[in-house]
């Protein structure tokens, strides 16, 4: 009985590892990965509580390899609220997994967060972004709408992935 235990304990423990590894795209050509994207829908967080409606990420690539990330919406007052920072390539393998940051101290950037792309069209029409921590989660759309068998494709990729579609919120654009 005691043996039975230890090995459901350890079948367990196996699943959660599992679970807990959120695997990216193999490979994500970040010259195709540049440009407008449109969000379709997200986790909420706090830090866009005030966009009402019209997210949307632009990405440009530097020439020393550093991405240029602008991200926009609408406010609550109707005003265009815009952010720039700046985004790296973690693993150079796969250019996969990045990590953002938006804060600037006299060109110091103390804060990073992960930006994971887990989940990418091959005509790089739609994009899903994650974290390993699956505490934040965006969709992303080259144009502002998706279809819905599209979108119902991208729902069964986030439950492989660990997450539940039911903690995204659609957004208004």
């Amino acid at each position: 009985m005691k043996s039975i235990l230890i090995l459901i304990v350890i079948a367990a423990f196996k699943l959660s590892a599992q679970q807990a590894q959120l695997k990216t795209v193999d490979f994500v050509d970040l010259k195709k990965y540049a440009g407008l994207w449109y969000e379709i829908a997200k986790i909420p967080n706090s830090f866009q509580d005030h966009c009402i409606k019209g997210t949307t990420a632009k990405y440009s690539i530097k020439p020393d390899g550093e991405i240029t990330v602008i991200n926009s919406c609408i406010d609550e007052d109707g005003d265009l609220d815009e952010t720039t920072g700046i985004a790296r390539v973690v693993d150079k393998k796969t250019n996969s997994k990045l990590e953002v940051s938006f804060v600037s101290f006299l060109g110091w950037r103390p804060f990073w967060g992960d930006y994971w792309i887990i989940g990418l069209d091959p005509n790089y029409q739609w994009a899903v972004i994650g974290t390993p921590k699956r505490n934040y989660g965006w969709i992303l759309s080259r144009t502002p709408k998706l279809e819905t068998n599209t979108l119902n494709k991208i729902f069964e990729l986030l439950k492989e992935k660990g997450y539940d579609p039911k903690d995204f919120e659609m957004s208004k654009q």
